[in-house]
Parts: structure tokens; sequence; C-alpha cells
């Protein structure tokens, strides 16, 4: 999969999705102090899932309408990378087929989705 990992969520857990063999950008490595509307629309523009830890990700997308590929939250009491990790592992093991498109919330007990609008790939 491609993923865009948030300056929050960590240089650990972008690296661990490489390891993963899955296809990553990392604005912790590529664009420190990026604000949020430009992550989602990079991630967009490059069709890559943004993971991150800043739930202001919800309101670029319900609120303003961002075209995204998916958002994946991390709703986590324990923030450590190793934490980050074990719930990504998780989520990509169980609800890997669900996070294109989607919103995705996880904490460390539970994953809820909802629809994150995808554009047409020709606007009309």
């Amino acid at each position: 999969m491609r993923f865009l990992v948030d300056e929050c969520t960590g240089p650990r857990v972008a690296q661990w999705l490489r390891d993963q063999r899955h296809e990553v950008s990392s604005v912790f490595d590529q664009a420190r102090g990026a604000d949020d509307e430009n992550v989602i629309r990079q991630a967009f523009q490059e069709d890559r899932i943004v993971i991150t830890n800043d739930k202001d990700f919800g309101e670029k997308v319900f609120r303003d309408g961002l075209p995204n590929k998916g958002v994946v939250l991390l709703r986590l009491e324990d923030e450590r990378p190793e934490n980050k990790i074990r719930v990504l592992k998780h989520l990509l093991e169980n609800y890997e087929d669900r996070l294109t498109g989607s919103f995705t919330v996880v904490d460390e007990n539970r994953v809820r989705f909802a629809t994150a609008r995808i554009p047409p790939l020709h606007p009309a």
C-alpha cells in the first residue's frame, strides 16, 4: 500500500511500514512543519493514505471536504512508537482491504470506519 506518514506519527512508524514493503512518504523526513491541508493534498496527489495522530484531519475531510484517498487516525492512550506499530500491525493484518477511501479511527481496542470523500478520477 501507499502511505504518507504525518510528522506527529513519527519516523519509526514510517520505517516500520517500509520494512513491511509498503511505499511510504514521511512528512517528518521530507516536509517538517507542513500544515495539515498541504499534507492531505500531497497524499491525494500521490495516491497515498494518510496515517496521523492529528484529529484535525477529520475536519479537513468531513467539514472542509478535501479530497483524499483515505486517512488512518491513531487515537492512542500510549503514543510510544512501539504501540503505534503494534496497533498498525493489527490494523493492516485485519483491515487492510478497507483502508482506501475510508476515514479510519483506531485505538488500542477498536477500529471504526467512516466513508471519506474520494472525487472522480476525471472532474465532470
